[in-house]
């Protein structure tokens, strides 16, 4: 009998293959996941950008593009920059033939952005004259592309918009840049002022944004770099770098990327990795179940336990490692698409690559293996030690036993579940959410674990209008009380894919309608001014003097990082923020913020207002000092003047336009709002603002925030997909498991007298009983989590768009039909 564990193991998938398909195919899927994920997380670990504009530039010092301490470190929402004295240190440094400051903003002429640059860095970057002269005060180089652009030539004048305004400069000169290069980051025109005038219109003229170092002859860029080091050790932000680290001193938007790659690799992945071992070990438990009868048998010719295991062992490592090979070829692809969908989105630099190694391929078989193998043992324990006469009694009718840790494990999920909900609910903002993220997968753990009491339960409540139906609707729910572990196996599936479908597709749908109301309320201004590149602060002011106007505010938007938690546990986290000119009176004529505390009129230099629901998490009140992160990193500390609840729609954070003004990357607003005097001719009014920008309706505002979103909306529909559809997929293969199974069942129907007509019936009747079974555990699942989640987030309940609900619940009856009907029928006719 020794041969048994391997022989049998090789002859029943020989000539038993649909014993081990559905089995092949939930590997095949869970391997694809995992490998999709895995790849995914290891690009972000990988992720670099190789040098472009500074290629020429041996050493690179730029600032550390994540802000605060090792444990709370976020990406900062813009470009960290460098004390410019530091220029000077470097020049001190011994071994450093040539430095030079490099800052990179943006100017507009007309309709066309240009990015400009300090000439100083010009050598650094593969920039050369082709005509003409350096700049001098006043003066600007372009090169060809800008030259053709603006139609300028050396000798003659241009006018540039800079966030201050619009400046006349002289033509100097017109160059050439490197083809090696990226030029401002896009490869667009380019325009090189001086060096001090390139600080001050940036308008952050104390700081740069890398410095760029040429080592002297017979001194390496290695040398070079450690006496850098040492020379800065007192600007702990800075950053030496050289060979393909420069790339990242170009790419402020890389740190960004890691963590979004990480987060879809490690965070999503984690859960989605969860899910697909967690479906494919219950597909794995039903393949061995369905086999009990074969076991029993093997028990009654007298094959011992442990052969009966080594049996199963043998199955697993036959059919893992195959399905899980061919599944990491989805997952690859996957990848490729998920990553390339980021980058067309502008999540991630066009510079990073996709990084396809053995570690995450050879991690998904082994998961997909190591499942098989632990879930096939755990199935077949009970039948492999209990006494031969007895396993064939089991293998007749299924038994109602479940395992005692088993149901332990899964009271306390279903307990803890429970108390995660409350907890949930009597918290508020982002903590609320957090405490919800748990609870979906407590629930859907508990339903997994407690599979036969709620397949017990719910085919005896589905089932009481079937029992006063029918023939087939009577056999239908007889069936369903009699055979709970199957109908468990058939529900859990659905119960996850309605479960976390609805819980990222409604979460997005509830935080995107509160906000569009939230918008709707607030923007009570008359006219948005807007432009493609942004306005300039004189736009605003410019708008105020128009005839008919009362009220006119610029808003800047950007994102700041705020404190939550205290001492260890306490982390950083992106708020959004605008920064608003005029005073609090202005900007109450434009902006209805719903203030709940405090005055807007207060607010000033050195104040600040906040989002009720972000005080309340952060603890702070009017009269507190609100500890922040400024989009550069830069620390504040502005006093509370007031909190109001429209900061979802709007921002979260509001301060005056000079706090953030200095700490941006483009000072450009994003907006002007206008509000005209009583009385005024409407049409007159926005004819006459007609020469700042495109000039439209409070619409207007809130079509530019909707573009903020797309990202979000689009991963949530990507990983509900991803996460829906293997479920659903894998629900469709345990239910065409299950028919298939029962072929005897339903020819015994057939030979007992039962029609076709009525055996095809019954199978419906038993579709839509797990169908509305995984309906209703999944919405109810999801629903204890987007309460909390949303009352959170929005300060309202969820938003369930009636179609989007109606479409899940007919795939899951489409789905439910077609995976019994067709197995059903084909069983029938081979048992003709």
């Amino acid at each position: 009998m020794r041969p048994l564990g391997n022989g049998l193991a090789r002859a029943a998938v020989r000539f038993k293959p649909a014993a081990f398909a559905g089995t092949f195919i939930a590997l095949v899927l869970a391997a694809a996941i995992v490998s999709a994920c895995g790849i995914l997380l290891e690009s972000g670990l990988r992720a670099a950008v190789p040098p472009g504009r500074y290629a020429d530039a041996p050493v690179v010092i730029t600032a550390h593009q994540r802000v605060g301490g090792r444990e709370e470190s976020e990406p900062a929402p813009d470009r960290v920059r460098l004390d410019a004295s530091l220029v000077a240190t470097a020049a001190r440094t011994p071994g450093a033939a040539a430095v030079a400051p490099d800052l990179t903003f943006p100017v507009h002429r007309g309709g066309s952005a240009l990015t400009a640059h300090g000439w100083g860095s010009a050598p650094f970057t593969g920039v050369a004259l082709l005509s003409g002269a350096a700049p001098r005060e006043d003066e600007v180089v372009l090169d060809q592309a800008a030259a053709r652009a603006t139609h300028a030539r050396p000798g003659g004048r241009i006018t540039l918009t800079t966030a201050d305004g619009a400046h006349r400069f002289r033509v100097s000169g017109i160059a050439r840049t490197s083809p090696r290069g990226r030029t401002g980051g896009d490869g667009g025109p380019t325009v090189w002022f001086t060096d001090a005038r390139a600080r001050a219109l940036s308008g952050h003229p104390a700081a740069v944004d890398a410095v760029l170092v040429r080592p002297r002859s017979g001194t390496t860029p290695g040398a070079l770099a450690a006496g850098l080091e040492r020379a800065l050790k007192n600007a702990p932000a800075a950053r030496v770098r050289t060979g393909e680290g420069r790339g990242a001193a170009e790419e402020p938007g890389l740190e960004g990327a890691r963590e979004l790659l990480e987060g879809i690799g490690g965070s999503f992945g984690g859960i989605a990795t969860m899910v697909a071992l967690f479906t494919t070990a219950g597909t794995v438990a039903l393949s061995v179940g369905q086999r009990g009868r074969e076991i029993a048998l093997l028990r009654a010719i007298g094959a011992t336990p442990r052969q009966i295991r080594r049996s199963i062992a043998t199955e697993a490592l036959l059919v893992a490692p195959l399905a899980g090979a061919l599944g990491t070829l989805p997952g690859i692809g996957l990848a490729h698409w998920w990553f390339g969908q980021l980058r067309d989105k502008g999540a991630i630099p066009a510079g990073v690559e996709l990084s396809v190694s053995w570690i995450p391929l050879v991690s998904a078989v082994g998961a997909g293996l190591l499942t098989a193998l632990l879930a096939g043992l755990a199935a077949a324990r009970r039948p492999a030690r209990i006494k031969p006469g007895q396993a064939l009694g089991e293998a007749a009718a299924e038994p109602f036993r479940p395992g005692v840790v088993r149901t332990l494990l899964g009271t306390a999920a279903l307990v803890g579940g429970c108390v995660l909900t409350g907890v949930a609910a009597s918290t508020s903002g982002e903590d609320a959410a957090n405490a919800a993220l748990g609870v979906v997968m407590l629930f859907m753990l508990a339903v997994a674990l407690l599979g036969p009491f709620v397949a017990r339960g719910c085919a005896w409540l589905v089932g009481l209008p079937l029992r006063a139906g029918r023939a087939p609707a009577v056999l239908a729910a007889a069936n369903s009380r009699a055979n709970a572990r199957r109908l468990a196996s058939a529900i859990t599936p659905l119960v996850l894919a309605m479960a976390f479908a609805s819980t990222l597709v409604f979460l997005h749908t509830s935080e995107d309608h509160a906000t569009a109301g939230q918008r709707r309320a607030g923007i009570v201004a008359d006219h948005v001014v807007s432009a493609p590149g942004g306005l300039p602060a004189s736009a605003a002011a410019r708008a105020g003097r128009v005839g008919g106007v009362t009220a006119a505010v610029g808003v800047l938007r950007t994102g700041v990082l705020v404190r939550k938690g205290s001492g260890d546990g306490a982390w950083l986290e992106t708020a959004s923020a605008q920064g608003v000119s005029g005073t609090g009176r202005a900007l109450a004529a434009v902006q209805d913020l719903d203030v709940r505390t405090g005055d807007l009129d207060a607010l000033g230099r050195g104040t600040v207002a906040v989002d009720a629901g972000l005080a309340s998490s952060m603890g702070v009140k009017v009269g507190d000092r609100l500890r922040l992160r400024l989009p550069d990193g830069a620390t504040a500390a502005p006093e509370v003047v007031a909190t109001y609840g429209r900061g979802l729609g709007l921002a979260q954070v509001t301060l005056g336009r000079a706090a953030l003004a200095s700490h941006v990357t483009s000072g450009f607003d994003s907006h002007v709002l206008v509000r005209d005097a009583k009385g005024a001719d409407r049409a007159a009014v926005a004819a006459a603002l007609g020469p700042l920008g495109e000039v439209t309706g409070p619409g207007g505002y809130a079509a530019a925030r909707d573009e903020e979103r797309e990202l979000n909306a689009w991963a949530n529909a990507v990983m509900a997909a991803v996460l829906g559809g293997f479920a659903a997929v894998a629900a469709a293969n345990t239910l065409v498991m299950t028919v298939l199974d029962r072929r005897r069942e339903l020819g015994t129907l057939r030979l007992i007298g039962s029609t076709r007509r009525q055996v095809l019936g019954m199978v419906r009747w038993e579709a839509l009983l797990v169908v509305t079974a995984g309906v209703a555990l999944g919405t109810a699942i999801a629903l204890a989590t987007l309460v909390p989640m949303a009352r959170g987030l929005t300060g309202e309940g969820p938003y369930l768009p009636a179609t989007t609900y109606a479409g899940f619940v007919g795939a899951a009856v489409a789905l439910g039909l077609l995976a019994t009907g067709l197995p059903a029928r084909a069983a029938l006719r081979r048992g003709r």
